[in-house]
């Protein structure tokens, strides 16, 4: 489901069993996948391009997904740069006999929009409308600044 109102993608599935790791929950990976695609979808909607996966930052797995779980998976804008474009993921699962969802993973993605030469193009700005849009655009750019940081300090690394 595609929400042009509020910039966001949702994607909703069954966890299956091909999806488990051995302690019997969904493996990690597997949610990493999903919030990939659901990332993906959300930057090539805003954008009207190809995008590519730059960053994936602060993923963070609060609660097991188990088989059969509804699993739900929000991806949101909440900043744009020239041709990046941050995607907050948001993913929630829970029995599909309840109406209760539990927030089991976040993060934050940035896309870049390219051509069909690989060079990024420029996409369109988002603004945020509400307190709420305007907070999340905030935390993007706290992240961003703290990105930079970590990123200088694995230079000698790298």
């Amino acid at each position: 489901m595609i929400d042009t109102t509020t910039n966001t993608v949702t994607l909703r599935f069954l966890a299956e069993p091909s999806d488990v790791n051995f302690g019997g929950k969904v493996h990690g990976g597997a949610v990493m996948k999903w919030i990939d695609q659901a990332g993906y979808a959300c930057a090539a909607n805003w954008s009207g391009q190809y995008c590519v996966t730059v960053y994936v930052g602060g993923i963070r797995f609060f609660k097991p997904i188990a088989i059969g779980d509804i699993v739900e998976i929000t991806a949101t804008i909440i900043l744009t740069g020239n041709s990046s474009m941050h995607i907050a993921i948001n993913v929630q699962a829970g029995n599909p006999r309840h109406q209760t969802r539990i927030k089991t993973t976040h993060c934050v993605m940035v896309f870049a929009a390219v051509d069909d030469q690989g060079k990024t193009v420029p996409v369109p700005k988002w603004t945020p409308q509400t307190p709420a849009a305007r907070e999340m655009e905030a935390y993007a750019r706290k992240l961003m600044h703290l990105r930079q940081n970590i990123e200088d300090e694995m230079k000698p690394y790298m």
